[in-house]
C-alpha cells in the first residue's frame, strides 16, 4: 500500500485531489496534512475511514513537518508520494506591501514547499522511489500585478522542483510542479459577477478549470507510467499562457 501524504487538504483542490487518489487507486493510503480548518478534510476520513487519517501540520512551520513524519512513522508508514498543495495568496501593490504580507506569503507558499520536499527526501532517497508533486500556479509564469509575492513563492517553487528533480533523478524519485491557472474552487468564491466574466474572457476556453481536472494530473504524475517524467512544470489554464 502506497502512503500518499497530501498538504491543504481542507481546500476545494486539496479535497479533489485526496478524493481522486482514494476513488480510483485502492491500493493507496492517504494522509491529509491540515492546519486549523478541518471540515472537509473530516468529510473525506469519514467516507474513507481504512484508508486515510488526518495529520496536524503547519506547512510554515519545520518543527511540524517532523511532527508530522513521526505520526506517520509511528503508525508503521513512510511516505511514497508527497502533494505539497496547501498555500494562500494576499495581494497588494508592492509598494503598499507590508513586511508581514510578504513574509507570511512566502513561508506559506515556498518555505512550506522546501521543508516538505526536505522531510521526505531522505526516505525517498532510502528507498529508492517516491513522487513529489509541487503545486504551483500560473501565476509564476504570468506574473500578475498585485502578486509580486505569490508570484516570486510560486516561481519559486518551479526552480526548486527543476533543481531537486536533478538532484533525486538517480534514485527513482520524480520530481515535477503543476500550474493552474483558474480553477473553480472557495478560492474564487470572493470575486463577483463582473470580475468573473472578466477572468473568464482571458481564457481561451472561456471557462474555469475543475479541481477534478487538476487532480487526474497529479495521479497521473504519481503513477508508475509516469517513472520517466521529471523537473516538468505543467500548466493546467485553459490555454491562457
Amino acid at each position: 500500500m502506497r502512503n500518499i501524504l497530501i498538504t491543504g487538504t481542507n481546500g476545494g483542490l486539496g479535497s479533489a485531489i485526496a478524493c481522486e487518489f482514494l476513488e480510483n487507486n485502492p491500493d493507496d493510503y492517504v494522509w491529509m496534512g491540515v492546519h486549523s480548518q478541518r471540515e472537509i478534510a473530516n468529510k473525506i476520513r469519514d467516507e474513507f475511514p481504512e484508508r486515510s487519517s488526518i495529520v496536524p501540520l503547519d506547512v510554515s512551520n519545520a518543527a511540524s513537518w517532523d511532527k508530522a513524519m513521526d505520526v506517520i512513522a509511528e503508525k508503521g508508514g513512510s511516505v511514497d508520494v508527497l502533494v505539497n498543495n496547501a498555500g494562500a495568496h494576499n495581494d497588494s501593490l508592492l509598494a503598499t506591501m507590508t513586511d508581514d504580507n510578504w513574509h507570511r506569503v512566502i513561508d506559506l507558499n515556498l518555505n512550506g514547499v522546501f521543508y516538505g520536499c526536505r522531510s521526505v527526501s531522505k526516505l525517498m532517497l532510502g528507498k529508492r522511489f517516491g513522487r513529489i508533486i509541487n503545486i504551483s500556479s500560473l501565476s509564476a509564469l504570468s506574473a500578475p500585478i498585485g502578486q509580486s509575492n505569490y508570484a516570486a513563492a510560486k516561481a519559486g517553487v518551479v526552480s526548486l522542483t527543476r533543481v531537486l528533480s536533478k538532484e533525486m533523478a538517480r534514485a527513482g524519485v520524480t520530481v515535477n510542479a503543476i500550474c493552474p491557472g483558474y480553477i473553480d474552487t472557495d478560492a474564487l468564491s470572493g470575486m463577483d459577477e463582473s470580475a468573473r466574466k472578466a477572468a473568464i474572457s482571458q481564457v481561451p476556453m472561456r471557462r474555469f478549470g475543475l479541481p477534478e481536472e487538476v487532480s487526474a494530473a497529479v495521479r497521473f504524475l504519481a503513477c508508475p507510467q509516469a517513472a520517466y517524467i521529471t523537473g516538468s512544470v505543467i500548466k493546467i489554464d485553459g490555454g491562457i499562457y
